[in-house]
């Protein structure tokens, strides 16, 4: 699956509302592609005190709950249609689902595409094993 199908898969599911006085979703789409070939998708849902999460952790969700855990591609992409880099939560909360998720492919703007390894240079987790 090339980059450009997983955007459009998750420009798709962008629906900008209002759900109640302290809550919005839909603003952030995200798709994921993982190792066995499926495409997971999710929104993210903003609240007003914070409790709310990214598209990208709705995605892995979806992701995690069909039995699945290791990505291989990754792109979010905001309700204008332009591509997002993951947020540092995102990046880590993604790492620690498999470890060959650090060789995920991340479109992070038009045409840029790291690994999230490379979007998580100083990984905490090389100290803690002794590496």
């Amino acid at each position: 699956m090339t980059f450009e199908e997983l955007y459009s898969a998750a420009k798709a599911v962008l629906n900008p509302r209002r759900l109640s006085a302290e809550a919005e979703a839909g603003g952030v789409g995200a798709a994921l592609l993982s190792d066995r070939g499926a495409v997971y998708v999710g929104v993210c849902i903003d609240t007003a005190c914070s409790m709310g999460f990214c598209a990208e952790h709705a995605a892995a969700a979806a992701m995690v709950t069909a039995g699945e855990n290791c990505v291989r591609k990754m792109v979010a992409v905001n309700w204008d249609g332009r591509i997002l880099p993951p947020c540092g939560r995102c990046r880590e909360f993604i790492s620690q689902l498999h470890d060959d998720n650090l060789d995920a492919e991340v479109l992070v703007a038009e045409g840029v595409v790291l690994s999230l390894r490379a979007l998580l240079p100083h990984d905490w987790r090389k100290v803690a094993r002794g590496q």
